[in-house]
């Protein structure tokens, strides 16, 4: 890998613009938005122009991340939108902002957030989807939507505002929650809710609002609002602010906690737990799989230990990236407008609070052999109403949740194991320009994709999955039989690597017992 890190940061396409081929490179991490301006800058268009992509042969290219690839050979059109086009939809924009506005005004001189305004915003949001505006204008509606929020927040007389407050490292502060839920309820296809509970789900097709209302179906859909009498307002602004609360690194970021979640979905699914755990077990899996890696900077525990961080001093060394996603967790939930567990009895959320830090102390992969043990011993004998046996389930669950990106289709594994390898090379770096101890698996110049994933795959996951499978035999062929094959496709490739090597005559570098994602 060494030199050629630039393969995981970035993507790069091709671009006609007007007989002239323009290069375009743009972050993988990067907001639809964010690229839908690039483009404008590169055609010498204004930010706000309408564009649209298009291939030789004619054919419409979604503007985001995950657009297809394409070479100097065969570059897309920029084919600007005429403004006449959108005139008698600019006139609905201001119609529907105008109304936003007013809603906002009400909600704020009150001080109350009401549940029929946020009802009202999603009936125009949706009004807006209906009239056939395109994508970027509903975009564009929501980006405005947001700004008058926080114009009429910053106009407010409230100055006890609880959510405002300075939390644990680099001085950060814990992204405030948004006084009204903004993403807008999304009503998914009976395809997209059958494929939510598969570990085929393509994790890469959904943008942050759309993840949003994914998760809040899953809450609906095994029965956690109805059970736990969960305000449905309260649900969503706990949410947004889980959301807010994920940094933009390459790998632990806001998809990483729904791709976590998701997996959990999947495994409460296909291993019938709704039947075998109670519902305040089905709370605390999902939950601790939503928060497991709030405010995650990027840099794993040994950078934390190593480096003397403000997290390491705090927690004495011990898990101290798990103990502050467990404190921004319940820090969030202290706020009285974000805690979904409000109509829950005081000892009962005693016991779901211990029960969901236990399970997020869990995701260190320094205590990965001990859990696993654990588990183990009580297979032979295991017994769902025991629970010192559902504990240790729970523990190996998000475990196998937490790390599952290989257990899913290549084509959506593959970037992921990219997105890790430049968190990794992030991390390296840094600690070779602060004197710190350099980790092998994370070291640009020692490492490759193969010797990355074969080592992770053959001695953590395989072993983990194949213990799980003993308990529930029906995952094998969905979540351990993928597995398999990616640890032959990536023996293969550093065959492949390594014959190269030896053509060339170049000495093969470290290779490293398995990749640790901390």
């Amino acid at each position: 890998m060494g030199s050629g890190s630039s393969t995981y940061r970035a993507r790069v396409i091709y671009l006609d613009i007007d007989g002239r081929l323009q290069k375009v490179t743009f972050s993988k991490s990067c907001r639809s938005s964010d690229i839908k301006d690039l483009l404008c800058v590169a055609a010498g268009l204004p930010r706000n122009t309408t564009l649209s992509l298009v291939t030789v042969d004619d054919t419409l290219v979604s503007i985001d991340p995950t657009m297809p690839d394409n070479a100097e050979s065969s570059p897309y059109r920029v084919v600007p939108v005429p403004s006449e086009q959108l005139s008698a939809k600019e006139e609905l924009f201001q119609n529907v902002l105008s109304q936003v506005a007013e809603q906002f005004s009400r909600a704020f001189n009150v001080h109350e957030l009401k549940s029929e305004l946020a009802n009202h915003l999603a009936k125009l949001e949706r009004r807006v989807e209906l009239e056939g505006l395109k994508v970027v204008d509903i975009e564009r509606c929501k980006s405005d939507i947001k700004r008058i929020k926080e114009e009429m927040a910053a106009r407010s007389t409230r100055t006890n505002c609880p959510c405002k407050y300075t939390f644990f490292d680099d001085s950060k502060k814990l992204t405030p929650r948004r006084d009204v839920p903004s993403y807008p309820k999304y009503m998914l296809s009976q395809e997209t809710i059958e494929a939510l509970r598969k570990p085929t789900f393509d994790v890469w097709m959904w943008e942050p609002n759309e993840m949003l209302s994914c998760l809040e179906h899953m809450y609906h859909d095994l029965g956690l609002v109805k059970t736990f009498d969960i305000n449905a307002i309260t649900l969503k602004r706990w949410l947004l602010c889980i959301h807010d609360n994920y940094r933009n690194n390459p790998f632990h970021n806001f998809r990483h906690c729904f791709c976590v979640a998701q997996m959990m979905y999947s495994m409460i699914s296909l291993c019938n737990l709704r039947e075998k755990l109670s519902q305040t077990e089905v709370l605390i899996l999902m939950t601790a799989a939503i928060c497991h890696d709030l405010d995650h900077p990027g840099y794993n525990n040994a950078y934390q230990i190593n480096a003397r961080t403000e997290l390491a001093v705090r927690y004495n060394d011990i898990s101290p990236l798990e103990n502050h996603h467990c404190a921004v967790a319940f820090q969030i939930v202290a706020q009285p407008e974000c805690n979904i567990f409000s109509n829950v009895e005081p000892q009962e959320f005693k016991s779901i609070r211990q029960k969901i830090i236990a399970l997020i102390l869990a995701t260190d992969m320094a205590k990965h052999q001990e859990i696993l043990d654990t588990f183990k011993a009580n297979l032979e004998h295991f017994d769902f109403s025991n629970p010192e046996h559902v504990i240790s389930l729970k523990m190996v669950l998000i475990k196998c949740c937490d790390i599952s990106n290989e257990v899913r289709p290549l084509e959506v594994a593959d970037l992921w194991a990219d997105c890790l390898l430049e968190e990794y090379f992030m991390q390296s770096d840094r600690e070779k320009s602060e004197g710190l101890p350099v980790a092998p698996f994370m070291d640009r110049d020692k490492v490759t994709k193969p010797t990355a994933q074969i080592g992770f795959i053959k001695f953590i996951l395989i072993p983990m999955f194949e213990t799980v499978t003993k308990l529930f035999p029906q995952i094998k062929e969905l979540m351990l039989r993928p597995l398999w094959e990616s640890r032959d496709r990536y023996e293969q490739l550093k065959e492949i690597d390594d014959a190269m090597k030896e053509v060339q005559g170049v000495h093969i570098g470290t290779s490293i017992p398995g990749a640790v994602d901390n």
